[in-house]
């Protein structure tokens, strides 16, 4: 892998200087050889006026194929469209797949998208006006309008001949989807079943009438669900009557599988984790609410170990393991937190399913707070010579530890059947709850024994 980045970045080097000394043919040449994501890649490592010199030696539909593999956030596109002659953006934008020059219109002005659509072809800028319309992170914007269709009283033949036509601008020509007169989707063929029967034989007797699909309006993430559970390459969109919108494919479902986990990551954490363009300031000001709603749950832990000064005046190595405990048990719940919140979001809240993960992270965190419990009996007991402290420590934590887990798999839980995102339930949150919990746990159980460690 090592080597083949330094060779990319050598070859990007020398682009940059046939780029530079302006030698046309041996830049074209080499440029058109490298792969789509290669190609753009290196645009990405080009200045302003490396970049002028690339649309006076490339064409619109070269440009267009280029920025597909693109995605919407690696750069200004209203910026990089206004270096462009308008004309020349336009026909880039036309070029390009209509769910990927969606989603870089929908990020200018209306009065640019209009300037831009207001130079294509009619048809094509209609349809792009149609795909930004609907919410980014559903169906319909995701989908794109580059994809084979075919009414269903065609033969293998007229269809294969339609399909030489159209295969070069369908974005994926690995299914076909066949429709009836009122454009209502009723069945898909693969390209493999297109070529294996007759050419006499009609779509609707061979087609598979049992399509799956989703709804336009259908989250991003049930879409993305969807490709998980049927390892479909692209998936119908239709509307709520049955009329075929668009396609999806699995390469933005990838981005959205990305992003989901992204988005995920970052409840987990309590902060954005997509902060690289953010200034210091507003970095700050996004993290500070979780981080003082935590102080507070903070001070409830530092007013509950106050509580119990007459017990730590008493035997003050009990000050000693507390850390111990909030922290071994923090992390437990935070472990748990991450399990319940990926269970939760295969098993779509289903009640035994929730009961199953319950019971299951109950049984793994006793098992993990036995094990450490006696661990740390031993440890304590060696370490102090005294293994009723010992004792003390380690049932504490096995107990602080069981109590973290079944929070960590409960709270997500709690928050999925009232309608909130379970990923809120941060790992920090837990953390502070976890030590709430575990102090007060290790207090009561140390009072019970304070004859056996008074004075060490």
């Amino acid at each position: 892998m090592q080597i083949l980045e330094k060779d990319i970045k050598l070859q990007f080097r020398q682009l940059r200087e046939l780029l530079n000394k302006r030698h046309t043919k041996q830049f074209r040449k080499r440029f058109l050889d490298m792969h789509f994501y290669e190609q753009g890649q290196f645009f990405l490592t080009l200045n302003h006026d490396q970049r002028q010199l690339l649309y006076q030696i490339m064409d619109p539909d070269e440009m267009g194929d280029m920025f597909d593999t693109l995605e919407d956030d690696q750069l200004d596109m209203s910026q990089i469209l206004a270096e462009m002659d308008l004309k020349y953006a336009s026909q880039v934008l036309n070029s390009m797949y209509d769910d990927n020059a969606a989603d870089f219109l929908e990020h200018l002005d209306k009065s640019e998208v209009d300037r831009y659509l207001s130079l294509m072809p009619q048809a094509d800028a209609n349809q792009l006006r149609g795909l930004l319309h609907y919410d980014t992170q559903t169906a319909g914007g995701l989908m794109t309008t580059d994809y084979v269709v075919m009414y269903q009283d065609l033969t293998v033949k007229e269809a294969l001949d339609l399909l030489r036509k159209y295969a070069r601008t369908a974005e994926t020509i690995y299914y076909l989807y066949v429709i009836d007169a009122d454009n209502d989707l009723v069945g898909t063929l693969s390209l493999r079943e297109l070529f294996v029967h007759n050419q006499k034989a009609i779509l609707s007797t061979i087609m598979t009438r049992n399509v799956i699909s989703v709804f336009v309006d259908d989250d991003q993430e049930a879409v993305a669900q969807v490709f998980r559970d049927y390892e479909f390459v692209a998936l119908p969109v239709v509307d709520h009557a049955h009329k075929l919108m668009g396609i999806v494919t699995v390469d933005d479902v990838i981005e959205v599988i990305d992003d989901e986990a992204q988005d995920d990551y970052s409840k987990l954490a309590g902060v954005d984790v997509d902060e690289s363009k953010s200034t210091p300031v507003k970095a700050a000001s996004s993290r500070l609410p979780w981080l003082i709603t935590l102080l507070f749950l903070g001070m409830i832990t530092a007013t509950l170990i106050s509580h119990f000064e007459n017990l730590l005046s008493q035997a003050s190595i009990l000050a000693v393991f507390i850390s111990l405990i909030t922290g071994t048990a923090g992390n437990a719940g935070t472990q748990s937190l991450a399990v319940a919140v990926r269970r939760l979001s295969l098993t779509n809240n289903k009640p035994r399913h929730l009961l199953m993960l319950l019971l299951k992270e109950l049984i793994t965190g006793l098992i993990i707070g036995l094990v450490t419990g006696l661990t740390i009996l031993v440890v304590v007991g060696l370490w102090k010579k005294n293994f009723v402290l010992g004792a003390v420590i380690g049932l504490a934590m096995m107990v602080a530890i069981t109590v973290a887990n079944l929070a960590g798999s409960l709270i997500p839980m709690l928050m999925a059947k009232i309608g909130f995102d379970p990923a809120v339930a941060s790992g920090p949150f837990i953390s502070t709850l976890s030590d709430l919990t575990s102090v007060l746990i290790y207090f009561n159980i140390a009072s019970l024994f304070m004859g056996f460690f008074t004075g060490l």
